[in-house]
């Protein structure tokens, strides 16, 4: 199995991301493809500068400022077909960060294959301290739920606001 360095500089394997891929076009580096608009356009309504850029993380495809309110996407995500799960990840954190620049749980509640699930406790286990686990868990598992954009969506509204 290839794993993959992204996200916050998670690690996360091809598994995990299958289970929401979508291809997308490849768009050019100043432009979000047209149907990822929808949730870049409710982040930047809830105060979030929302950038088709590499982040400033060495190595990853993603990245979120909660402090700053700056979101990256690694452009090269979307030719490698993980660019939605990328944008997911990340938008998780900008709610997370609502209203208090902290990230706490939103609380919701993703039943994922046992697979994917034990795949996600990997990850954490091997790359993440303890106490962040709650929020990186959430960020993974909405990453590959298929209703994913209208429920970041409602809770940027809802805590952002």
């Amino acid at each position: 199995m290839r794993w993959l360095r992204f996200s916050c500089g998670c690690l996360a394997s091809g598994l995990l991301l299958a289970a929401a891929w979508q291809p997308l076009r490849s768009a050019p580096s100043k432009n979000f493809p047209a149907d990822w608009m929808p949730l870049v356009s409710a982040l930047r309504q809830a105060g979030f500068s929302v950038r088709f850029a590499q982040p400033p993380i060495a190595g990853s495809y993603g990245a979120t400022d909660a402090r700053k309110k700056i979101i990256w996407v690694a452009p090269i995500s979307v030719d490698m077909g993980i660019g939605r799960q990328i944008l997911i990840h990340e938008a998780v954190h900008a709610a997370q960060s609502c209203p208090t620049g902290q990230y706490e749980l939103i609380g919701w509640k993703v039943n994922l294959p046992r697979s994917v699930d034990r795949t996600i406790e990997g990850i954490l286990y091997r790359n993440y301290p303890h106490k962040k686990f709650p929020v990186e868990r959430e960020a993974f598992y909405m990453q590959s739920h298929p209703q994913a954009f209208p429920e970041v969506i409602r809770a940027l509204q809802q805590r952002c606001d």
